[in-house]
């Protein structure tokens, strides 16, 4: 069973269909004691960093996350919940949980696309992820897939943690951290038959674990 971190970031639901729908057991749950027993952890989220890590931060969750994934237990974070696995966002000059070095940083409204044209801010559509490394989320999916963004800021972990880039209006980082510690900026349960995919990659290395 897969865990969805309940912290009222909002999104919690779009995900637990995804998984139902994937046939994959799930629940929305702030229980330590059920994330304990879980196989995986997602970390998903719909808001402002600084909100959410109010709430963490209020509840507990914050430590219980770290714990976890120092214990080994597998987690995918997912927006907001992957800005904030870094160090500090700049969206409300919000001390993050600190689980992956980097900060989060927001477009420029002096960024151009590929026409000259100046970018939209919030960054929102389809756009695919390069891979600098290779990922066991994107077994199975193919190079040129396009996955479902919306954003203002985006991450910028260390290099060695950087496992995917997208381009819009500069390259960056998409796709960040390690084996059995993913965080992705777009959202897989929105991204069609790419981001099932992903979660059921994402769900069968739990499973292994």
């Amino acid at each position: 069973m897969l865990a969805i971190l309940d912290y009222k970031a909002g999104n919690q639901t779009s995900v637990r269909r995804a998984l139902t729908h994937l046939g994959i057991p799930c629940r929305i749950t702030a229980d330590p004691a059920v994330i304990a027993d879980a196989t995986g952890v997602i970390f998903p989220g719909v808001g402002a960093a600084g909100q959410a890590m109010a709430e963490l931060t209020t509840t507990g969750l914050d430590a219980l996350l770290k714990a976890q994934v120092a214990a080994g237990k597998p987690l995918l974070g997912i927006c907001v919940g992957c800005q904030i696995l870094l160090e500090y966002s700049a969206e409300n000059d919000t001390t993050a949980l600190g689980i992956i070095p980097g900060q989060c940083a927001m477009f420029s409204q002096g960024l151009t696309d590929e026409d000259g044209l100046p970018i939209r801010i919030p960054h929102m559509g389809w756009n695919s992820v390069a891979l600098r490394q290779d990922c066991e989320l994107f077994d199975g999916i193919d190079a040129a897939s396009e996955f479902y963004f919306v954003h203002s800021y985006y991450p910028v972990p260390a290099d060695q943690y950087v496992i995917g880039v997208t381009t819009y209006g500069l390259p960056f980082c998409s796709l960040h951290g390690r084996q059995g510690l993913w965080a992705v900026q777009f959202h897989p349960e929105k991204s069609g038959r790419p981001g099932l995919a992903l979660l059921a990659n994402f769900a069968a290395y739990c499973k292994e674990a």
